[in-house]
Protein backbone atom coordinates (compact mmCIF):
# COMPACT_ATOMS: atom_id res chain seq x y z
CA UNK A 1 0.00 0.00 0.00
CA UNK A 2 0.95 3.72 -0.20
CA UNK A 3 1.19 6.45 1.33
CA UNK A 4 -1.47 9.03 -0.15
CA UNK A 5 -2.36 12.74 0.70
CA UNK A 6 -5.42 11.39 3.09
CA UNK A 7 -3.65 12.35 5.80
CA UNK A 8 -5.44 15.45 7.90
CA UNK A 9 -3.65 18.46 8.34
CA UNK A 10 -4.00 20.27 11.65
CA UNK A 11 -7.05 22.02 11.80
CA UNK A 12 -8.03 21.27 8.04
CA UNK A 13 -11.32 19.63 7.02
CA UNK A 14 -10.95 16.62 5.07
CA UNK A 15 -13.33 16.91 1.82
CA UNK A 16 -12.69 13.55 0.97
CA UNK A 17 -14.29 12.81 4.12
CA UNK A 18 -17.40 14.95 3.49
CA UNK A 19 -17.18 13.19 0.23
CA UNK A 20 -17.67 9.93 1.52
CA UNK A 21 -19.78 10.96 4.44
CA UNK A 22 -22.40 12.19 1.98
CA UNK A 23 -22.60 8.78 0.18
CA UNK A 24 -22.93 6.77 2.60
CA UNK A 25 -25.92 9.01 3.50
CA UNK A 26 -27.34 8.68 -0.16
CA UNK A 27 -26.83 5.17 0.00
CA UNK A 28 -28.88 5.24 3.49
CA UNK A 29 -31.51 6.98 1.58
CA UNK A 30 -31.42 4.39 -1.37
CA UNK A 31 -31.56 1.63 0.55
CA UNK A 32 -34.28 2.67 2.82
CA UNK A 33 -36.90 3.42 -0.42
CA UNK A 34 -35.68 -0.09 -2.39
CA UNK A 35 -36.73 -1.82 0.82
CA UNK A 36 -40.35 -0.83 -0.17
CA UNK A 37 -40.22 -2.88 -3.09
CA UNK A 38 -39.08 -6.09 -1.51
CA UNK A 39 -38.47 -6.02 2.37
CA UNK A 40 -41.52 -8.29 3.44
CA UNK A 41 -40.82 -11.72 6.02
CA UNK A 42 -42.47 -13.60 3.27
CA UNK A 43 -41.05 -13.05 -0.03
CA UNK A 44 -43.65 -15.03 -1.24
CA UNK A 45 -46.11 -12.67 -0.53
CA UNK A 46 -44.41 -9.58 -2.27
CA UNK A 47 -42.47 -11.40 -5.38
CA UNK A 48 -42.42 -9.21 -8.60
CA UNK A 49 -40.65 -8.62 -12.23
CA UNK A 50 -38.23 -6.12 -10.45
CA UNK A 51 -36.82 -8.75 -7.89
CA UNK A 52 -33.37 -9.22 -10.10
CA UNK A 53 -32.65 -5.37 -11.02
CA UNK A 54 -33.56 -4.86 -7.27
CA UNK A 55 -30.29 -7.43 -6.84
CA UNK A 56 -28.09 -5.64 -9.27
CA UNK A 57 -29.29 -2.01 -8.12
CA UNK A 58 -29.24 -2.38 -4.63
CA UNK A 59 -26.05 -4.26 -4.11
CA UNK A 60 -23.65 -1.65 -3.63
CA UNK A 61 -26.04 -0.04 -0.39
CA UNK A 62 -24.70 -2.09 2.38
CA UNK A 63 -21.41 -0.10 1.89
CA UNK A 64 -22.71 2.73 3.50
CA UNK A 65 -22.54 1.43 7.37
CA UNK A 66 -19.08 1.00 7.10
CA UNK A 67 -18.45 4.03 5.44
CA UNK A 68 -19.64 5.81 8.19
CA UNK A 69 -18.16 3.37 11.22
CA UNK A 70 -14.50 3.61 9.18
CA UNK A 71 -14.91 7.21 9.44
CA UNK A 72 -15.28 7.31 12.97
CA UNK A 73 -12.12 5.26 13.05
CA UNK A 74 -10.28 7.42 10.70
CA UNK A 75 -10.96 10.58 12.99
CA UNK A 76 -11.27 9.26 16.46
CA UNK A 77 -8.71 6.78 17.10
CA UNK A 78 -6.41 7.05 18.56
CA UNK A 79 -7.57 8.91 20.88
CA UNK A 80 -6.19 12.55 21.87
CA UNK A 81 -7.61 13.88 24.61
CA UNK A 82 -9.19 13.53 28.93
CA UNK A 83 -11.55 10.57 28.68
CA UNK A 84 -14.18 12.34 30.29
CA UNK A 85 -14.00 15.21 28.14
CA UNK A 86 -14.44 12.62 24.91
CA UNK A 87 -17.37 10.42 26.26
CA UNK A 88 -18.85 13.76 27.74
CA UNK A 89 -18.41 15.68 23.81
CA UNK A 90 -19.49 12.53 21.96
CA UNK A 91 -22.39 11.25 24.25
CA UNK A 92 -23.76 14.89 23.95
CA UNK A 93 -23.56 14.99 20.52
CA UNK A 94 -25.10 11.99 20.17
CA UNK A 95 -27.75 11.27 22.66
CA UNK A 96 -29.54 14.56 22.84
CA UNK A 97 -30.34 14.59 18.91
CA UNK A 98 -31.58 10.88 18.71
CA UNK A 99 -33.83 11.45 21.99
CA UNK A 100 -34.91 14.00 20.39
CA UNK A 101 -35.75 12.51 17.20
CA UNK A 102 -37.09 9.40 19.41
CA UNK A 103 -39.77 11.88 20.33
CA UNK A 104 -40.61 13.07 16.88
CA UNK A 105 -41.30 9.84 15.10
CA UNK A 106 -43.39 8.92 18.17
CA UNK A 107 -45.52 11.95 17.60
CA UNK A 108 -45.33 11.26 13.87
CA UNK A 109 -46.78 7.58 14.44
CA UNK A 110 -49.41 9.81 16.90
CA UNK A 111 -50.31 11.21 13.42
CA UNK A 112 -49.73 8.55 10.56
CA UNK A 113 -50.41 5.66 12.11
CA UNK A 114 -53.08 6.51 14.81
CA UNK A 115 -51.05 5.51 17.77
CA UNK A 116 -52.56 6.78 21.09
CA UNK A 117 -50.91 8.86 23.30
CA UNK A 118 -50.12 6.05 25.71
CA UNK A 119 -48.56 4.76 22.97
CA UNK A 120 -46.64 7.70 22.73
CA UNK A 121 -45.76 7.54 25.93
CA UNK A 122 -44.41 3.88 25.80
CA UNK A 123 -42.43 4.28 22.70
CA UNK A 124 -40.82 7.11 24.59
CA UNK A 125 -39.95 5.58 27.61
CA UNK A 126 -38.90 2.29 25.43
CA UNK A 127 -35.89 4.36 24.47
CA UNK A 128 -33.45 3.09 27.30
CA UNK A 129 -34.25 -0.71 25.73
CA UNK A 130 -33.89 -1.06 22.20
CA UNK A 131 -34.89 1.08 18.74
CA UNK A 132 -37.05 3.71 20.91
CA UNK A 133 -39.85 3.90 18.92
CA UNK A 134 -38.86 0.61 16.60
CA UNK A 135 -38.06 2.70 14.68
CA UNK A 136 -35.23 0.15 12.64
CA UNK A 137 -32.78 2.77 11.05
CA UNK A 138 -32.36 3.93 14.88
CA UNK A 139 -29.59 0.70 15.65
CA UNK A 140 -27.10 2.55 14.24
CA UNK A 141 -26.87 5.04 17.18
CA UNK A 142 -26.57 2.17 19.51
CA UNK A 143 -23.97 0.68 17.95
CA UNK A 144 -21.98 3.91 17.55
CA UNK A 145 -22.06 4.34 20.85
CA UNK A 146 -20.85 1.13 22.00
CA UNK A 147 -17.60 1.73 19.48
CA UNK A 148 -17.30 5.08 21.20
CA UNK A 149 -16.78 3.22 24.58
CA UNK A 150 -14.35 1.29 23.41
CA UNK A 151 -12.26 4.14 22.11
CA UNK A 152 -9.96 4.51 25.88
CA UNK A 153 -9.40 0.11 25.19
CA UNK A 154 -8.06 0.88 22.01
CA UNK A 155 -6.34 3.42 21.55
CA UNK A 156 -3.35 2.78 23.97
CA UNK A 157 -2.88 -0.37 21.99
CA UNK A 158 -2.82 1.09 18.85
CA UNK A 159 -0.48 3.48 19.84
CA UNK A 160 2.31 1.33 20.58
CA UNK A 161 1.31 -1.89 17.95
CA UNK A 162 3.23 -2.15 15.09
CA UNK A 163 1.50 -2.17 11.03
CA UNK A 164 1.97 -6.40 11.40
CA UNK A 165 0.16 -6.58 14.29
CA UNK A 166 -2.71 -3.86 13.55
CA UNK A 167 -2.61 -6.31 10.03
CA UNK A 168 -3.12 -9.54 12.07
CA UNK A 169 -6.09 -8.06 14.09
CA UNK A 170 -7.28 -7.35 10.76
CA UNK A 171 -6.66 -10.19 8.94
CA UNK A 172 -8.32 -12.43 12.08
CA UNK A 173 -11.08 -10.17 11.22
CA UNK A 174 -11.42 -9.99 7.79
CA UNK A 175 -11.89 -13.60 8.23
CA UNK A 176 -15.00 -13.42 10.38
CA UNK A 177 -16.35 -11.50 7.52
CA UNK A 178 -16.78 -14.98 6.32
CA UNK A 179 -18.73 -15.79 8.99
CA UNK A 180 -22.14 -15.68 7.20
CA UNK A 181 -21.32 -18.17 4.51
CA UNK A 182 -20.01 -20.65 6.60
CA UNK A 183 -22.95 -20.55 8.74
CA UNK A 184 -24.74 -21.70 5.10
CA UNK A 185 -22.92 -24.92 5.57
CA UNK A 186 -22.22 -25.03 9.19
CA UNK A 187 -24.88 -23.25 11.65
CA UNK A 188 -22.66 -23.15 14.87
CA UNK A 189 -19.04 -23.45 14.36
CA UNK A 190 -15.73 -22.68 16.81
CA UNK A 191 -17.75 -22.72 20.07
CA UNK A 192 -20.89 -21.41 19.01
CA UNK A 193 -24.21 -22.67 21.01
CA UNK A 194 -26.70 -21.94 22.47
CA UNK A 195 -25.65 -21.71 25.74
CA UNK A 196 -22.27 -20.11 24.58
CA UNK A 197 -22.75 -16.22 22.87
CA UNK A 198 -19.16 -15.66 22.98
CA UNK A 199 -17.49 -18.33 20.88
CA UNK A 200 -13.64 -18.28 19.61
CA UNK A 201 -13.63 -15.40 17.62
CA UNK A 202 -16.82 -13.46 19.00
CA UNK A 203 -14.27 -10.54 19.86
CA UNK A 204 -12.71 -9.91 16.53
CA UNK A 205 -16.41 -9.95 14.89
CA UNK A 206 -18.29 -6.88 14.38
CA UNK A 207 -18.00 -3.09 13.28
CA UNK A 208 -14.74 -2.80 15.22
CA UNK A 209 -12.66 -4.27 12.39
CA UNK A 210 -14.19 -1.11 10.46
CA UNK A 211 -13.49 0.93 13.20
CA UNK A 212 -10.02 0.36 12.98
CA UNK A 213 -9.88 -0.22 9.24
CA UNK A 214 -10.44 3.11 9.14
CA UNK A 215 -7.70 4.40 11.15
CA UNK A 216 -5.30 1.69 9.41
CA UNK A 217 -6.07 4.02 6.10
CA UNK A 218 -4.97 6.94 8.36
CA UNK A 219 -1.66 5.40 9.58
CA UNK A 220 -0.71 3.71 6.73
CA UNK A 221 -2.26 4.56 3.08
CA UNK A 222 -5.40 3.40 1.17
CA UNK A 223 -5.20 1.13 -1.62
CA UNK A 224 -4.21 2.19 -5.31
CA UNK A 225 -6.98 3.08 -7.65
CA UNK A 226 -6.13 0.16 -9.46
CA UNK A 227 -6.21 -2.31 -6.53
CA UNK A 228 -9.37 -0.35 -5.45
CA UNK A 229 -11.27 -0.88 -8.68
CA UNK A 230 -10.56 -4.55 -9.24
CA UNK A 231 -11.63 -4.95 -6.04
CA UNK A 232 -14.97 -3.16 -6.11
CA UNK A 233 -15.86 -4.84 -9.12
CA UNK A 234 -14.53 -8.31 -8.18
CA UNK A 235 -16.55 -7.90 -4.87
CA UNK A 236 -19.80 -6.33 -6.47
CA UNK A 237 -20.73 -9.41 -9.10
CA UNK A 238 -19.92 -11.69 -6.32
CA UNK A 239 -22.81 -9.87 -4.13
CA UNK A 240 -25.08 -9.93 -7.50
CA UNK A 241 -24.63 -13.46 -8.17
CA UNK A 242 -24.93 -14.57 -4.62
CA UNK A 243 -28.66 -12.73 -4.55
CA UNK A 244 -29.56 -13.82 -7.76
CA UNK A 245 -28.80 -17.41 -7.25
CA UNK A 246 -30.91 -17.03 -3.69
CA UNK A 247 -33.23 -15.11 -4.91
CA UNK A 248 -35.47 -18.41 -6.34
CA UNK A 249 -34.32 -20.41 -3.64
CA UNK A 250 -35.42 -18.96 -0.29
CA UNK A 251 -38.57 -17.76 0.71
CA UNK A 252 -37.36 -14.79 3.65
CA UNK A 253 -35.77 -12.02 3.65
CA UNK A 254 -33.26 -12.47 6.35
CA UNK A 255 -32.36 -15.46 3.90
CA UNK A 256 -32.14 -13.36 0.99
CA UNK A 257 -29.84 -10.34 2.03
CA UNK A 258 -27.09 -12.74 3.49
CA UNK A 259 -25.12 -11.01 0.92
CA UNK A 260 -25.88 -7.66 2.01
CA UNK A 261 -24.88 -7.94 5.85
CA UNK A 262 -22.42 -5.06 7.23
CA UNK A 263 -20.30 -7.32 8.45
CA UNK A 264 -19.68 -10.37 5.18
CA UNK A 265 -16.51 -10.43 3.35
CA UNK A 266 -17.63 -8.94 -0.18
CA UNK A 267 -19.39 -5.79 1.90
CA UNK A 268 -16.01 -5.09 3.70
CA UNK A 269 -14.16 -5.63 0.77
CA UNK A 270 -16.80 -2.87 -1.22
CA UNK A 271 -16.43 -0.21 1.62
CA UNK A 272 -12.35 -0.64 1.94
CA UNK A 273 -12.57 0.01 -1.94
CA UNK A 274 -14.28 3.04 -1.94
CA UNK A 275 -13.51 4.69 0.90
CA UNK A 276 -9.87 4.13 -0.99
CA UNK A 277 -11.51 5.43 -4.40
CA UNK A 278 -12.71 8.82 -2.82
CA UNK A 279 -9.47 8.87 -0.84
CA UNK A 280 -7.49 9.61 -3.77
CA UNK A 281 -9.65 11.70 -6.06
CA UNK A 282 -7.49 14.94 -6.25
CA UNK A 283 -10.80 17.51 -6.05
CA UNK A 284 -10.38 19.64 -3.02
CA UNK A 285 -14.00 20.81 -3.28
CA UNK A 286 -13.54 24.49 -3.43
CA UNK A 287 -15.98 25.64 -5.34
CA UNK A 288 -19.84 25.90 -5.19
CA UNK A 289 -20.55 22.57 -5.14
CA UNK A 290 -18.07 21.45 -3.24
CA UNK A 291 -19.20 23.54 -0.24
CA UNK A 292 -22.46 22.62 -0.62
CA UNK A 293 -20.87 18.89 -0.07
CA UNK A 294 -19.29 20.17 2.98
CA UNK A 295 -22.86 21.47 3.80
CA UNK A 296 -24.52 18.50 3.67
CA UNK A 297 -22.21 16.36 5.31
CA UNK A 298 -22.12 18.44 8.58
CA UNK A 299 -26.00 18.16 8.36
CA UNK A 300 -26.00 14.26 7.33
CA UNK A 301 -26.44 12.89 11.09
CA UNK A 302 -30.00 14.49 11.24
CA UNK A 303 -30.11 13.93 7.60
CA UNK A 304 -29.89 10.48 8.37
CA UNK A 305 -33.15 10.99 11.44
CA UNK A 306 -35.13 13.08 9.59
CA UNK A 307 -35.19 10.55 5.85
CA UNK A 308 -36.87 7.65 6.72
CA UNK A 309 -40.05 10.37 6.89
CA UNK A 310 -39.23 11.26 3.69
CA UNK A 311 -39.30 7.84 2.30
CA UNK A 312 -42.36 7.03 3.58
CA UNK A 313 -43.78 10.43 2.32
CA UNK A 314 -42.22 10.02 -1.03
CA UNK A 315 -43.09 6.62 -1.54
CA UNK A 316 -46.84 7.57 -1.01
CA UNK A 317 -47.11 10.24 -3.25
CA UNK A 318 -45.21 8.29 -6.37
CA UNK A 319 -44.25 4.58 -5.60
CA UNK A 320 -47.17 3.77 -7.48
CA UNK A 321 -47.24 6.23 -9.65
CA UNK A 322 -43.62 5.00 -11.71
CA UNK A 323 -44.27 1.35 -13.09
CA UNK A 324 -40.83 -0.02 -13.22
CA UNK A 325 -38.10 0.19 -10.35
CA UNK A 326 -35.30 1.31 -12.37
CA UNK A 327 -37.59 4.34 -12.40
CA UNK A 328 -38.74 4.49 -8.59
CA UNK A 329 -35.93 3.65 -6.88
CA UNK A 330 -33.57 6.30 -8.51
CA UNK A 331 -35.84 8.90 -8.72
CA UNK A 332 -37.97 8.28 -5.26
CA UNK A 333 -34.49 8.37 -3.56
CA UNK A 334 -33.33 11.67 -5.28
CA UNK A 335 -36.46 13.31 -3.89
CA UNK A 336 -36.09 12.00 -0.41
CA UNK A 337 -32.97 12.97 0.00
CA UNK A 338 -32.69 16.20 -1.30
CA UNK A 339 -36.18 16.77 0.96
CA UNK A 340 -34.63 15.57 3.81
CA UNK A 341 -31.82 17.86 2.97
CA UNK A 342 -33.90 21.02 2.50
CA UNK A 343 -35.56 20.08 5.76
CA UNK A 344 -32.63 19.76 8.21
CA UNK A 345 -31.23 22.99 6.55
CA UNK A 346 -34.35 25.06 7.46
CA UNK A 347 -34.44 23.30 10.96
CA UNK A 348 -30.67 24.16 11.05
CA UNK A 349 -31.34 28.06 11.07
CA UNK A 350 -33.44 27.45 14.58
CA UNK A 351 -31.87 28.96 17.57
CA UNK A 352 -29.47 26.01 19.59
CA UNK A 353 -30.08 23.72 16.50
CA UNK A 354 -26.93 21.81 17.00
CA UNK A 355 -28.02 20.58 20.25
CA UNK A 356 -31.24 19.10 19.47
CA UNK A 357 -30.75 18.31 16.01
CA UNK A 358 -27.65 17.30 15.22
CA UNK A 359 -25.90 19.15 12.79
Amino acid sequence: MNQTSFIPKENKREFALDLLRVLACFLVVWQHITECYYINPDLTAQSHDGMPLIGWMNSMTPIEVPLFVMISGYLLLPLKMDISAFFKRRFTRILIPFVVWCVIYAGYYMVTRGDTFLDFVRNVAHIPVNFGVEIGHMWFIYMLLGLYMLVPILSPWLQQCSKRQLQGYLGVWAFTTCLPYIHLWFPEVLGECFWNPTPMLHYFTGFVGYFLLGYYIKRYGALSTRTSLLILIGAYCFTVAIFQYRLGKVTMVADLEVCWRFCGVNIAMMAYAVFSLVSRIPWKGNNAFGRWISQVSGLSYAIYFVHLIMVFTWHGWLGESLKHVYLQIPVLTMGAFLSSYAIVWVLSKLPKAKVWLGS
